[in-house]
């Protein structure tokens, strides 16, 4: 993205400025919403909002801000990259490994270790998060895909966007879930009280967001694996949408119990399978993760003394 100011025609009409934007500049829809956020974009000579209609003939000005100066080391970081070719790259990120840098945090994160091991990231999403498409939480483990150009990052934001980029986890669940299989439907946002939290929230005050899940298998014990499919993906998404049905995810240190059995560092939520589209060759890929060893630890302990916990697979 050239910095400085650009001015736009557009050419034809379309139902969102955040939108055009995107596809006017090569940005991603959430790039192209923090310019207009930011009061940095004109639509027709008045300030923009990102939901307003483009007409054809309309003149767009975004003044592009210079690319903040960061100095992000690459570092010897051990990685599990379970695919590589030019175009992206997929990650089987451990627990306890952070995506990228934030506050006071420069170092140690997943970026740092990708700036060492490839030799290209997209620059779309800045120098704080080169290459990063989407992100999983610190304490949860396993698949995301990194893009290493940027004609990757956008064809692979706009799966997520679309919805075409297939995100499924398995998650220890404290309790037993009453149903096989349902659909969870809310609208998430920051909590009200404690920032550092998401929370179900009413309509119009968060973003639509839902969940498929099964039940995988019930323990005696009070537990149940269940997996998840992602159709949107708001921040602390399932987690939250575990606490709201009374099932928080074992070892969630924020959603969940403080009180828990099994010494853990944190959820026991892990992403085990990504299925996406080569940006290049338009070939559908899947890729699985096999749960980590602590995870397994668990679910080794809870059925050591379980017999036929329930449904399994």
């Amino acid at each position: 993205m050239t910095e400085g100011r650009r001015e736009l025609c557009a050419e034809a009409a379309c139902p969102r400025l955040d939108v055009y934007l995107s596809e006017a500049l090569g940005i991603t829809r959430s790039a192209a919403k923090k310019l207009i956020d930011d009061g940095r974009v004109t639509l027709g000579g008045a300030p923009g909002k990102a939901s307003r209609p483009v007409a054809a003939g309309d003149v767009v000005v975004a003044d592009v801000p210079p690319p903040r100066a960061l100095d992000l080391t690459p570092q010897d970081i051990p990685i599990d990259i379970v695919y590589e070719d030019e175009d992206i790259a997929v990650i089987d990120k451990p627990q306890g490994l952070t995506v990228h840098a934030g506050s006071g945090n420069l170092s140690g994160t997943l970026v740092n270790a990708l700036l060492y091991r490839l030799n290209s990231l997209s620059s779309i999403n800045g120098v704080v998060r080169p290459g990063i498409v989407h992100r999983i939480d610190k304490d949860t483990s396993g698949l995301l895909v990194v893009a290493k150009n940027d004609a990757a990052h956008l064809s692979l934001s706009a799966q997520i966007a679309d919805k075409t980029c297939a995100r499924e986890y398995l998650a220890l669940c404290d309790g037993i879930f009453g149903q096989d299989r349902g659909r969870v439907e809310t609208y998430i946002g920051r909590h009200p009280t404690d920032r550092i939290k998401m929370a179900v929230l009413p309509a119009g005050k968060g973003k639509y967001a839902a969940t498929d899940y099964e039940v995988v298998e019930r323990f005696p014990q009070g537990y149940t694996l269940v997996r998840f499919a992602l159709e949107t993906g708001r921040t602390h998404q399932i987690r939250v949408h575990c606490k709201y049905l009374g099932h928080p995810v074992t070892g969630d240190p924020v959603y969940g119990s403080k009180r828990q059995k099994f010494n853990l560092e944190g959820q026991l939520l892990h992403a085990f399978r990504l299925t996406l589209t080569h940006p290049r060759t338009g070939e559908r890929m899947t890729f699985e993760a096999p749960l980590p060893a602590h995870f397994c630890k668990v679910l080794d302990a809870l059925r050591g003394g379980a017999g036929d916990g329930g449904k399994r697979e």
